[in-house]
């Protein structure tokens, strides 16, 4: 039984299989991939995914401070544009002990985007919303130094380059629009990991920092007009344990448990905390958990297979309008060709989405996500 054969074909499903995790808690888009760091000799990896959601809202009120109470009828139409990440990692050894490895991913992003009302109510849910917008697009650069403490004992970390621009407008408050240039800020990756490689064993944990941004915004709106502000955010820490074992001859057993702190987390431009007493323009009041669950299995000498399942609880909480996802469940499924060469990996997942509910107490319901993943290695 060729269990490292197991453990490595294994493994790269794992991660082909989170690259088409569709739309997890917050603004999260990709979990940062240390798979590399396992990697005999020097290797290069290219992944891709590409997520199309499907999510629109139900009826609504407006409350007293936008002027009403006033009923909301209609559907706001699909809000959630389809997106593509992309990411690049390369590893190489320093000597017996040490190695390295530079991860490019894009962990945050947002893509929502309201359809023009045309009903002739103006208390309709697509007249109310039509126009409201919000795009936020990050990259991360995270370099890795690991230590093999042992044969069974790696740590790691290394610093983490982030930057981070957004923009956003909510039709229904007085045409408020924000704008913001693009932000650097640094934080820092820690890990370590235990593997048994007879028994096809690893349990790995690792931590990231969160990381402050300090943006220049160009606020505008209706009632206070345009003005350039300064907005300071963190991107939330956040701590994953992955764990794979092997269960029977050409048979993997893995899992992933990943932890954002997401309730410390707020974007609050000043003139938009201005025009609604306080509020955010974006914040969480819950942290969210994801929970992954797969099996992999070899069929040949260069196919396997796996399929895993995905969960990700309700907070039950107020969300933004710009990002009305609460919880999530789903399954994935994946197959890779591997050589001595290279391997190949692909993809598919579908998940639905959980009910949600925002500021005006509309119902966005019924939501799901069919992703597609690549990942393409290397051993150089």
């Amino acid at each position: 039984m060729n269990k490292g054969k197991i453990r490595l074909s294994g493994q790269t499903l794992i991660f082909a299989l989170a690259g088409t995790t569709a739309l997890a808690g917050g603004l999260e888009r990709s979990v940062l991939n240390t798979s590399p760091l396992f990697e005999e000799g020097r290797y290069l990896e290219f992944s891709g995914a590409l997520v199309l959601p499907d999510l629109s809202g139900d009826g609504g009120t407006i409350p007293p401070a936008f002027g009403g109470p006033l009923p909301l009828s209609g559907n706001t139409g699909n809000l959630l544009e389809s997106y593509a990440t992309l990411g690049v990692a390369y590893k190489a050894d320093i000597n017996d002990s040490l190695s390295y490895a530079i991860i490019v991913n894009q962990p945050l992003g947002a893509n929502t985007a309201y359809p023009t009302g045309s009903a002739p109510s103006p208390l309709d849910a697509q007249n109310v919303y039509g126009g409201s917008s919000a795009n936020l697009t990050s990259v991360a650069l995270t370099g890795l130094l690991a230590y093999d403490v042992t044969e069974r004992i790696k740590i790691f970390g290394g610093p983490v380059l982030q930057t981070l621009t957004a923009d956003a407008s909510i039709a229904f408050l007085s045409d408020y629009a924000v704008e913001t240039n693009t932000s650097a800020g640094i934080g820092y990756t820690l890990g370590a990991a235990y593997s048994v490689p007879d028994i096809a064993l690893r349990v790995g944990v690792t931590y990231r920092s969160a990381i402050e941004h300090d943006l220049d915004t160009r606020e505008s709106s209706l009632a206070l007009g345009t003005n350039a502000t300064q907005t300071t955010l963190e991107t939330p820490q956040s701590v994953t344990l992955d764990a794979q074992t092997g269960i029977a001859k050409d048979t993997l057993l893995f899992g992933q448990i990943n932890w954002v702190d997401w309730s410390e987390f707020a974007i609050a431009p000043p003139n938009y905390t201005t025009l609604t007493g306080g509020r955010p323009l974006v914040d969480y009041q819950e942290d969210w958990t994801t929970y992954t669950l797969g099996v992999g299995r070899r069929f040949s000498e260069t196919w396997s297979g796996a399929v895993s399942f995905s969960y990700e609880p309700q907070t039950k909480t107020e969300l933004t309008s710009l990002g009305p996802i609460d919880g999530r469940y789903g399954v994935s499924l994946g197959a890779t060709h591997e050589t001595d060469r290279y391997k190949v990996s692909g993809g598919v997942s579908y998940s639905v989405l959980g009910n949600a509910r925002n500021v005006l107490d509309t119902d966005y319901d019924n939501g799901s996500a069919l992703g597609v993943g690549l990942r393409i290695g290397f051993k150089l």
